[in-house]
């Protein structure tokens, strides 16, 4: 039977069979590979029962531990509901609020609206999480979420406060240099590596630009925006990210095929605790503010005649 004493060793299971083996578990858990050994060791002696079969593509459950995989995520859901609502209950703006987003918005549209959100807030500490893969709010390893997507999760509740577009870039000192005109075929680009592979990004630079001509991968949004920057070649980039900095210069409009929604999102149970109703009405008005930038429509002036058609677009 199992007992409130072994929910404890039940994570480190748990944690095994997400992620396949010890070592990964181990990053997850902020433990060391020996702890989780001896945690999942300590539960099978207990069970009277081996778990895993140690095979040469990771631990794989047996029977028994699929029938305790089953137990221990009941258990998780439980604790985590009952979490849920002690802290939906919680009226203060104080403690700690667990955020998870992207990269391009941890790094350049976020910063400011969180300086200022905790100069309103002060005794609140955010704790922002980049993550491209998003965390479980229903476990909460976040609080709030705020995604660029057309379809997000249906366990959440929240709303799109704005667009966001994506549009070709170059680095203006790049496109000086190769006179800023010719064939976009002619060109590097910058890519996102194959976990972006289901993303609208990924779609349209699939179709509309030769494989032959990326150059260059990497598997984050950021990573392409200062590979642009650097004169790596060219990219689609996010225009809130890019159309106020002068070392980029856009190439054509906004890509339609590539819009997103961003989307700031909490669990059920989370809607009414105070701070992060707080943080999600003043993010709300903060980013609905930003529209325009998202959304495309404030772009620097051309600083040199001649631009490059959209690929696929090019005048005949």
């Amino acid at each position: 039977m199992i007992g409130g004493s072994n929910w404890d060793d039940l994570r480190y299971l748990l944690a095994v069979a997400r992620h396949g083996s010890l070592s990964a578990a181990a990053r997850v858990l902020g433990v060391n590979h020996s702890t989780v050994l001896r945690r999942v060791t300590a539960l099978e002696e207990a069970m009277g029962a081996r778990l895993f079969d140690k095979l040469p593509g990771g631990y794989v459950l047996t029977a028994a531990g699929d029938e305790m995989q089953r137990v221990a995520q009941k258990m998780e859901e439980d604790l985590a509901a009952a979490n849920r609502l002690l802290s939906g209950r919680d009226t203060r703006i104080s403690g700690s609020l667990r955020v998870t987003t992207v990269d391009i918005l941890t790094l350049y549209v976020l910063p400011r609206h969180i300086a200022a959100f905790r100069r309103r807030h002060p005794d609140l500490r955010v704790d922002l999480v980049a993550a491209e893969a998003s965390l479980s709010l229903t476990r909460r390893e976040a609080d709030v979420a705020i995604r660029a997507t057309s379809s997000p999760p249906e366990n959440l509740v929240g709303r799109a406060v704005s667009g966001l577009a994506f549009a070709v870039y170059g680095a203006a000192a790049y496109l000086d240099a190769t006179d800023g005109a010719g064939d976009p075929d002619r060109h590097p680009w910058v890519g996102l590596d194959e976990s972006f592979d289901h993303t609208n990004l990924a779609l349209w630079m699939k179709q509309m630009v030769p494989a032959g001509s990326v150059r260059y991968r990497v598997n984050s949004v950021a990573g392409v925006v200062e590979a642009v920057r650097a004169g790596v070649g060219l990219g689609l980039l996010p225009c809130g990210v890019v159309d106020r900095d002068p070392a980029f210069r856009r190439i054509g409009d906004p890509v339609q095929e590539a819009d997103a929604k961003l989307w700031l999102l909490t669990h059920e149970d989370l809607r009414h605790m105070g701070r992060v109703r707080a943080f999600l009405d003043f993010m709300a008005d903060a980013l609905t503010r930003d529209r325009d930038l998202l959304e495309g429509r404030c772009p620097l002036p051309l600083s040199a005649p001649g631009s490059l058609s959209p690929p696929g677009r090019g005048s005949g």
